[in-house]
């Protein structure tokens, strides 16, 4: 006989996230941590009602997975190329070593604490730790700058170039590690195979530019939307099965192509209505499902107290020394670092490709999954502080 219990998953993912996401409101944190901690209180850690093992977790976990692509979709047409020419040079500086200290920084973590024999296995678990560490999520960031009138300044734009920079070399070292995994294929057939990727990418990019005359004339009709949804799947499909690169990397591309035309807005709305509406919930809400905290040890637990240090220094000390090497004063390198600090969703989004790719197991997902949570809680904070001495020199000054 037929299952129909996904209905009723359905129905409790959507209730439980709605409910706690508003909760998160009201104590000033992002509503997407309070559909993780739904996922956790759905999943194993707690009540257990919910498992991916049978027949309806299966297909709440392809529903995560379309709610994955549609996110990154989302996040490559909401990209301001602008934002990324402006301080350009500063950006892309504080984005790289901003991802070479996390990098480093959590695989020797992993390698301390469980002190690995260095097999190869072991070594791509450890990389993928650091890599793990490497995204920025800047909505955070961007709310409190607004809230604070410091969104269009100097620093608040390097963050913004900085942020889109670091989550693309995330992903590219991503997809460098989960290609390592498959034993059958060679280091550099993996590079090969980016190279074609970038190379399509490209054809692609002059391809939709050709044809954004075209393309905006749809702007505001349906058939538009349906046509870039559907563009979005396919680069998706093409990047996991062609060329090994993960299919937000494709979704996150199939975005950007739209970034810079007035079809944009349109695209971006009515994509987000499906997107919170059902598979945004899903999605956060299986993290949280998949994150096992029952054998949390002591081990565990200062593993994760020494993960989220080395989250939080790398990404200060990294985007601070870059920005500092751009000639920025010492306020302004270290406020740029400190506004690097919050993952959010798009080491959430990592963190489930490595856990798919076997890169990660239940006992490793945890750790990662509350150094997202704590880092996105406390930038909001430390930022306010580290732009507290600027509104005191302005008060000085009008004095």
């Amino acid at each position: 006989m037929e299952s129909y219990s996904f209905l009723m998953y359905l129905a409790v993912i959507l209730i439980s996230t709605k409910v706690l996401g508003l909760f998160s409101r009201k104590i000033n944190a992002p509503a997407v941590f309070g559909a993780i901690i739904a996922g956790i209180i759905l999943g194993p850690s707690v009540l257990n009602l919910i498992s991916f093992d049978s027949q309806d977790g299966i297909f709440i976990e392809t529903v995560a997975e379309v709610g994955v692509i549609l996110l990154m979709f989302s996040a490559g047409l909401e990209t301001d190329l602008n934002e990324i020419r402006k301080d350009g040079k500063a950006s892309f500086v504080a984005a790289l070593i901003g991802v070479i200290g996390p990098l480093i920084g959590g695989t020797l973590c992993y390698l301390q604490f469980f002190h690995t024999t260095g097999g190869k296995d072991e070594m791509l678990k450890a990389l993928f730790i650091g890599v793990s560490l490497t995204a920025t999520s800047v909505s955070i960031t961007v709310e409190t700058l607004r809230e604070m009138g410091k969104l269009n300044g100097r620093v608040g734009n390097t963050i913004l170039g900085a942020a889109v920079m670091d989550d693309i070399i995330g992903i590219i070292v991503l997809t460098i590690v989960s290609g390592m995994k498959d034993t059958s294929i060679s280091i550099v057939t993996v590079l090969v195979k980016i190279v074609l990727y970038l190379v399509l990418i490209c054809i692609l990019l002059f391809i939709t530019s050709k044809l954004r005359p075209f393309i905006e004339r749809g702007d505001e009709k349906r058939r538009i939307v349906i046509l870039a949804v559907a563009f979005c799947f396919i680069l998706a499909f093409v990047s996991e099965r062609y060329f090994g690169i993960a299919d937000i990397t494709g979704a996150y591309f199939a975005g950007l192509m739209f970034c810079t035309m007035k079809v944009r807005t349109y695209i971006s709305r009515r994509v987000e209505i499906a997107s919170y509406l059902i598979f945004s919930p899903v999605f956060f809400a299986s993290i949280g499902l998949k994150t096992s905290i029952t054998g949390f040890d002591l081990h565990m637990l200062l593993f994760c107290m020494a993960l989220l240090v080395i989250a939080v220094i790398t990404k200060v000390i990294g985007c601070g020394l870059g920005t500092k090497l751009c000639g920025y004063s010492g306020k302004e390198a270290l406020q740029v670092g400190v506004g690097m600090i919050s993952r959010g969703e798009v080491a959430l989004i990592v963190a489930q490709k490595g856990y798919q790719y076997g890169l990660v197991d239940d006992t490793l997902f945890a750790p990662i999954v509350l150094v997202v949570i704590i880092t996105t809680l406390i930038t909001p904070v430390l930022l306010k502080i580290a732009m507290k001495n600027n509104d005191e020199n302005a008060e000085k000054t009008k004095i």
